[in-house]
């Protein structure tokens, strides 16, 4: 019974790997008769129809074949394609206008900007921007300000009540459980550590988090008032007052321009467009857009400036589309430095940061390929800790206004896992060593003030090489430098007053600088991103190991799965982190 048992266990096996295989066979046919399809054929009166309630990553180039099959939710756009899109449509005779489904955007508001400043390019051209929404959040009004007109479903909904950031803490999660974090920093705004040693916000942090959030407030509701040409002193009475409660109101107060359903949507698109009421509408999706005639002229291929993208959190060793992993960041960037073809680098930098580590060693290829050619930095949403600690090295560091960044500093963190084994599990530990400090770090035993002495030895010495090397980038006494340290996290804007950005503005800025420093104009340089898309079968057994980890967690677990997640982010982390305090989000 057993025998029969392993070769019906084996039959199945074999099919289930043919079926694969059969799947990637197919798949990889079908990716070659699309590559091999003629460009897409605009018609007359066209309009680019832009879908923004997705997630929005800095690079995602290539069209994902798998989003149906392993769909969670979240499909990806890439911001290299929205910019290069509507460029491109600025300047095709057969493209009217845009119109964009916007309502909940996933994406910081630098990224925001980034898209906002695109369309503000575009309506240059006299062409229109329409933007249709049946809710809208706050990032949603934003981009939706430069539109030529703005619609809200009668029956729908808007938020505009100002910015707030809320943080979780789960100190009392952890007494619950017996685990006791033990806590290793340097900086009184390093906070990354409070949500696990408290119950709310320090002090400390309570002021950086309010003044930065201020700062990113006054921004975007100054661009809106601008846009809208009104003053933001009547912004702010609209915020405070909670004036905007109906659809209706955000027109009364000028922050849209048209309530209307989706049919009225059209009838507006048709009139724009210039065609008859009775005729049909011709939308062009950015997917196939993307393989339309190109009317943005490149230069020469032998005059290309590389935009490396470092997406996610810092690791050591390999990274994937969600982490910044320095071995294959190395890779790039040797790449980068060795091609001659390639005259100079921008690094666009969204990250919290991560492993300090795995940053410094990212820092010291930085500083090797800066005497082959300028390397720039662009900031995204964020570029803060081990992100500034990338940022530092380059040549020169553009930040978007809204850009979180800073947090210059270093934690250590372990978890005393003591009584929830012997307490709560009834497991106990017990061995042997041969020397005082053979078995340190523990987490299943209190360590003596020896064993944390060495910890926050390290974590000093770790903010001291940080610092120092962050004054030497930034041509800035150390003394000064640690004004602005302490773990402190910074906007764009406030970054550029206190010496930490050299620039403000977006990733364009940052590639037009970068032709600058070697001497080529515009139309004389192509841009390239790199690292390059991944192929079909590494995007599928990627979504595949992921949406198999996210199932399994959500099915044992329900609602409590993130918090699972977090605590095995925690377990994987190295040992000391330069790291933006917490994961926050503004909304």
């Amino acid at each position: 019974m057993l025998q029969f048992l392993k070769y019906v266990l084996a039959t199945i096996i074999g099919i289930f790997l043919f079926s694969l295989l059969s799947l990637f066979l197919v798949i990889g046919i079908g990716s070659a008769m699309s590559s091999g399809e003629d460009e897409t054929s605009i018609k007359s009166n066209s309009i680019l129809q832009l879908d923004l309630n997705t997630q929005i990553a800095e690079n995602s180039t290539k069209e994902d074949p798998f989003s149906e099959i392993f769909s969670n939710g979240e499909q990806k756009t890439g911001l290299v394609d929205l910019k290069a899109a509507i460029a491109n449509a600025k300047l095709d005779p057969n493209i009217k206008g845009i119109s964009i489904k916007l309502e909940y955007p996933m994406a910081g508001f630098a990224e925001i900007e980034e898209i906002r400043n695109a369309l503000i390019d575009f309506k240059k051209s006299g062409k229109f921007v329409y933007t249709y929404a049946e809710i809208m959040t706050e990032k949603a009004v934003y981009l939706s300000s430069v539109a030529t007109k703005s619609f809200l479903n009668p029956a729908g909904g808007i938020e505009f009540n100002g910015l707030d950031a809320e943080i979780t803490f789960m100190k009392g999660l952890f007494d619950k459980i017996g685990v006791k974090p033990v806590i290793f920093r340097v900086g009184q705004f390093k906070s990354f550590v409070e949500p696990y040693i408290r119950t709310d916000m320090s002090p400390e942090n309570k002021m950086q988090v309010s003044e930065y959030l201020g700062s990113i407030s006054n921004h975007i509701y100054t661009k809106i008032a601008e846009e809208k040409g009104i003053s933001k002193t009547e912004i702010d009475n609209v915020l405070n007052k909670a004036l905007i409660q109906e659809p209706e109101d955000a027109v009364k107060y000028k922050i849209l321009t048209n309530v209307g359903y989706e049919d009225e949507y059209d009838a507006a698109l048709k009139k724009a467009a210039g065609i008859k009421e009775s005729a049909k509408l011709s939308f062009v999706k950015l997917g196939s857009y993307k393989k339309a005639k190109k009317y943005v002229k490149e230069g020469s291929r032998d005059n290309r400036i590389a935009v490396i993208v470092a997406e996610g959190d810092i690791i050591s060793g390999e990274g994937n589309s969600e982490s910044i992993g320095s071995e294959t960041f190395l890779k790039e960037l040797r790449k980068a430095k060795n091609d001659k073809k390639i005259k100079a680098i921008v690094l666009r930098i969204n990250s919290p940061g991560g492993s300090a580590l795995a940053s410094d060693v990212m820092w010291r290829e930085i500083q090797l390929t800066k005497k082959v050619k300028p390397v720039i930095a662009s900031m995204g949403s964020v570029a803060a800790s081990g992100g500034y600690y990338m940022a530092m090295g380059c040549d020169t560091i553009v930040a978007l206004p809204t850009t979180i960044t800073g947090s210059i500093g270093i934690f250590g963190m372990l978890f005393n896992a003591q009584e929830l084994m012997n307490n709560k599990l009834g497991i106990t530990f017990d061995g042997v060593k041969t020397h005082e400090f053979a078995d340190s770090p523990s987490l299943t035993r209190e360590m003596s003030d020896a064993e944390k002495m060495l910890i926050q030895n390290s974590v000093n010495r770790g903010y001291e090489k940080f610092t120092s090397k962050a004054a030497a980038g930034r041509k800035m006494p150390i003394e000064k430098l640690k004004e602005v340290a302490g773990g402190r996290v910074w906007t764009g804007v406030q970054a550029k007053n206190v010496g930490l950005v050299d620039v403000l503005g977006g990733l364009d800025d940052a590639v037009e600088i970068a032709a600058k420093r070697v001497k080529l104009k515009a139309g004389e340089y192509q841009v390239k991103y790199y690292p390059y898309p991944k192929s079909d079968f590494e995007q599928i057994m990627e979504k595949f190991s992921k949406s198999q980890e996210e199932a399994k967690l959500k099915e044992y677990l329900g609602v409590f799965a993130p918090m699972a997640k977090e605590i095995k982010y925690l377990k994987n982390m190295e040992k000391l982190q330069a790291k933006l305090p917490y994961n926050l989000e503004i909304k």
